[in-house]
């Protein structure tokens, strides 16, 4: 597939987004597993979203770097 420049700055916006929220989720569940008010129901949520924000990552990282096969 090929992208226009536009289509892989927005990609390439989306990724570091992604990233970021990804980063701030980490340590939210750190926070959150270190203090003394654990919510178990609320770092699950964390996790999960967490998991699909690393898929997503993955997905836009394929797009944007795709492998070469040799």
């Amino acid at each position: 597939m090929q992208l226009t420049s536009e289509q892989r700055a927005r990609l390439g916006l989306e990724l570091a987004s992604k990233r970021q929220e990804h980063k701030d989720l980490d340590a939210a569940i750190h926070a959150l597993t270190h203090s003394g008010q654990n919510d178990p129901m609320l770092v699950q949520r964390l996790k999960k979203k967490k998991l699909t924000l690393k898929d997503r990552i993955k997905e836009i990282e394929d797009i944007l770097l795709p492998d070469i096969i040799a």
